[in-house]
């Protein structure tokens, strides 16, 4: 049984946000917290933010879906984004717990080529 092109494109995907955000100067303190809600995908700090990130993976010309990966962070996915960071947040002692200024949701499109590579990376910061 092959795995899931979905999963596989996702992962992908997220792993190259992952590396976006390191080389921005943030620290990656979770990856794919799983709730009852749903999955958090990159949880991660600057000096100035907590963020709940989520990353969206397209390739390019597909047919599927929404032209544009950040389209496809509906009104939905974003209640239940904010459900999933409260759950992240009560799990955590005190002190294991980041204390920024600011929390913020962001997004992250990943367009892909047809062949596996980076098109494009599209990183909207306070996305909602």
């Amino acid at each position: 049984m092959s795995p899931d092109p979905r999963r596989t494109r996702g992962a992908l995907g997220e792993r190259l946000a992952e590396t976006h955000l390191c080389a921005a100067g943030y620290r990656v303190m979770e990856r794919n917290f799983r709730t009852r809600y749903g999955e958090l995908d990159l949880v991660a700090a600057s000096s100035r933010a907590l963020v709940f990130c989520e990353v969206k993976t397209r390739v390019e010309g597909s047919l599927n879906g929404p032209a544009s990966p950040l389209e496809a962070i509906g009104r939905d996915k974003r209640r239940r984004l904010r459900l999933m960071a409260a759950q992240w947040l009560a799990s955590r002692a005190d002190d294991d717990r980041p204390t920024p200024a600011l929390l913020r949701f962001d997004a992250i499109g990943i367009t892909l080529t047809t062949t596996g590579g980076l098109a494009r990376l599209e990183h909207v910061e306070d996305a909602f």
